[in-house]
């Protein structure tokens, strides 16, 4: 599946992925730039809606540990789908 960029640096997300993904107009998207340089884009959530995907571990986590969690789940989930 591609998609062209235009000269604004602006593309459109395939039909199948917005779908996928539950992307309908207005909504944001975030972009994970991994080190061995693949792209993962997924749909902005709020925060409330990340509540308990991490063990309970006594404390609170920080907001860079839920990042690297959501980070984490959404590569694995990524490399799943190209399975």
């Amino acid at each position: 599946m591609e998609a062209a960029i235009t000269a604004k640096g602006q593309t459109t997300i395939p039909k199948s992925i917005r779908q996928h993904l539950g992307l309908k107009a207005g909504d944001k998207v975030k972009f994970f730039l991994h080190p061995d340089g693949t792209v993962v884009l997924l749909p902005k959530v709020p925060v409330s809606s990340l509540r308990g995907i991490l063990p309970a571990q006594g404390r609170t986590p920080t907001l860079d540990e839920m990042d690297d969690a959501v980070a984490a789940g959404a590569a694995e989930r990524f490399l799943r789908s190209r399975e």
